[in-house]
């Protein structure tokens, strides 16, 4: 018998569901509002939870992730009145189980209910998790938990690997554990930086070349290809390979043979490879500026790392976690964090995401010398510049020169309009998200995800 969470305000629709379910056996309760929703996913024990969109207080799809942060991480199953491709985009990225567009019928509601009863089924007959040694990777939050069981299942196969994700949040860390707890840990784990090879240079640092090549070739030199051979290749910003250089590394791939410059001979080198980027592939695919073939033969598994400042849960174990590695090195004792200070970091927006954080935790260290306790004045100037702003309120959220405005930059200039457009088209609207829908163009979803990044409310 399983437990089913249904959060709908549509009370008809709630008696109608809970009355199939309830037939199948299983456990109802229901909730009206995104609040008792939260507060009864929190306290119970739910398999999986029908959650629509509009509801009274707020968008269904912002309290996806909350709810799949709760001990029992239920299957998600999304009902909303008004579907649209960037809602169902929002669902699917979090994890979401279905999107059914209501009304539907029976079979189409209830057959999602079926399938991911079943999974979580066949995923307990599976017994514990696949083991992972997954040290320097910190973070508890039900996405890292996600990503680390990916690698885990990433590292017990040899398919190609794609990691993805924002400057900052780890991926060579990430693929290093892949390779780590895969069957070619005792091979090479060789790092190409596809962002510093140049057109002339490329063929030579991957392939190598043989003594007289080209110009300046006064010896033989073997390539980082061949140098992985019965490991891992980890191609760092893959996304940044120049193009010729794109078609040639496609059949080393596909052959695993490689011919070094000014060489007539062959050679084959067994590794495994693994990519990361943090740039739109697909994107660049329909721009032509990346192969299509290359993006089929590397996305095997992928992998998409979230950026710190969606999971600040994670802050304080990664502080704790990485402060504690500084303190060893320095061979001093553990230093004790205020809690002005966990609120400062978990404040700030972390654009560089976890290498800013440990970057700044090693400043802050710095910066306390001998003192036992750190404090958020211990902080960079510049992260605590931005917090004392971001304090302000928006009429006084403005800096100036010799009384003159400062230039912003052009994302800073772009939020400020989006958000001044925003509550323009609020008042016009009259505060009704369904009219202000019509009048920007805006999908529900959309909507709501931009009065959210703002702390606007419709």
């Amino acid at each position: 018998m399983a437990e089913v969470l249904i959060i709908d305000d549509e009370k008809t629709l709630c008696i109608m569901l809970r009355k199939l379910v309830e037939e199948m056996g299983h456990q109802v309760k229901i909730a009206h509002t995104i609040k008792d929703g939260l507060k009864a996913a929190a306290h119970g024990n739910f398999d999986v939870v029908y959650l629509d969109v509009v509801l009274p207080d707020g968008n269904g799809l912002e309290a996806l992730p909350k709810i799949r942060e709760t001990k029992s991480c239920p299957e998600i199953i999304i009902m909303t009145g008004m579907g649209d491709p960037d809602g169902a985009e929002l669902a699917i990225k979090n994890n979401a189980w279905d999107y059914i567009v209501k009304p539907s019928s029976l079979h189409t509601i209830m057959l999602p209910l079926v399938r991911a009863l079943q999974f979580r089924e066949a995923n307990k007959a599976q017994g514990p998790r696949l083991s992972f040694d997954h040290h320097g990777i910190a973070g508890n939050s039900r996405r890292m938990r996600d990503c680390i069981d990916l690698m885990a299942k990433a590292a017990h196969s040899e398919t190609g690997v794609l990691i993805v994700g924002e400057t900052g949040t780890g991926k060579e860390l990430f693929a290093s554990a892949i390779h780590r707890n895969s069957v070619r840990a005792d091979g090479p784990f060789i790092v190409v930086d596809c962002a510093g090879l140049t057109q002339t240079l490329a063929e030579s640092i991957l392939f190598g070349h043989e003594k007289g090549a080209f110009t300046g070739a006064e010896r033989a030199r073997e390539g980082l290809i061949r140098l992985a051979d019965q490991g891992t290749l980890f191609l760092d910003e893959i996304g940044e390979l120049p193009p010729t250089v794109q078609k040639n590394f496609l059949r080393v791939l596909q052959e695993h043979r490689f011919r070094p410059l000014g060489s007539k001979k062959e050679y084959r080198s067994d590794f495994r490879v693994i990519a990361a980027t943090n740039r739109d592939l697909n994107a660049m695919v329909a721009n032509g500026d990346f192969r299509k073939d290359l993006l089929y033969r590397i996305d095997g598994f992928s992998i998409e790392l979230p950026p710190l400042r969606e999971r600040r849960s994670d802050i304080s174990v990664l502080t704790l976690y990485y402060m504690g590695r500084i303190c060893e090195r320095y061979g001093v004792e553990s230093k004790g964090i205020s809690t002005d200070l966990l609120e400062a970091l978990m404040n700030y927006d972390w654009p560089g995401n976890v290498r800013e954080l440990f970057n700044t935790l090693e400043r802050t260290f710095t910066v306390a010398n001998r003192e036992s306790t750190l404090f958020s004045r211990h902080l960079p100037d510049n992260i605590r510049i931005k917090l004392a702003q971001a304090s302000l309120p928006p009429d006084h959220n403005k800096s100036s020169r010799d009384g003159a405005e400062e230039l912003l930059t052009l994302q800073e200039y772009r939020d400020r309009s989006d958000e001044n457009y925003l509550r323009t088209l609020l008042a016009t609207a009259d505060q009704d998200i369904k009219e202000a829908c019509r009048i920007s163009g805006m999908s529900r979803s959309r909507l709501y995800a931009l009065l959210n990044k703002y702390g606007l409310s419709g």
